[in-house]
C-alpha cells in the first residue's frame, strides 16, 4: 500500500484511451490519405496496444480520484466516438440518398478507423467493468460481513 499523502503517478492520471482515440481521429484528418491508408494498421495498433497496456494498469488502484477520473474520461471517449460515427453516418446518407437535397458536412471515416475506434471503446468497457470488480473488492475487504 502507499502513504496515504502520496499523489498518485502520472500514468494513472492520463487519460490512454482518449488520448488514442484522439490521436486516430486527428490523423485520419489531417495526414493525407495515401499515407494513412498504407499505414494505418502500424498506427492503429500501436495506440490501441499503449491504451490497452496504460488502462490496464490502472486496474489494481481503486482509489476514488482515479476511478472518478476513468469514469469522466470514458464517458468523454464515448461521447468523441458518438460524435465520430454520427459524422460517418452523415456522410454515409449523403453519399447513398441526399444526392439532389442540400448535403449536410461530415467527416469521412474509412472503415478502419471506425475499426479502431470500437476496438478502443471496447477496452474502455472491459477497463470499466475492472474497475468496478475492484471496487467491490475493496468494500468486501471493510466489511466482510456482507
Amino acid at each position: 500500500m502507499r502513504p496515504a499523502n502520496q499523489k498518485p503517478s502520472f500514468f494513472l492520471l492520463f487519460p490512454w484511451g482518449l488520448f488514442s482515440l484522439l490521436i486516430i481521429l486527428v490523423l485520419n484528418l489531417t495526414v493525407r490519405d495515401e499515407w494513412f491508408s498504407k499505414n494505418w494498421s502500424w498506427i492503429a495498433l500501436a495506440l490501441i496496444a499503449m491504451a490497452a497496456v496504460f488502462e490496464n494498469f490502472k486496474v489494481g488502484y481503486s482509489t476514488m480520484r482515479i476511478m472518478f477520473l476513468k469514469v469522466v474520461f470514458s464517458l468523454l471517449s464515448f461521447l468523441l466516438a458518438g460524435m465520430a460515427f454520427g459524422s460517418a453516418v452523415t456522410r454515409f446518407y449523403n453519399e447513398k440518398f441526399a444526392k439532389e437535397t442540400k448535403q449536410i458536412e461530415a467527416v469521412r471515416l474509412p472503415w478502419y478507423v471506425l475499426l479502431a475506434i470500437w476496438v478502443l471503446l471496447l477496452i474502455q468497457i472491459a477497463q470499466l467493468f475492472s474497475m468496478l470488480k475492484a471496487v467491490k473488492r475493496e468494500f468486501m475487504q471493510i466489511n466482510p460481513d456482507e
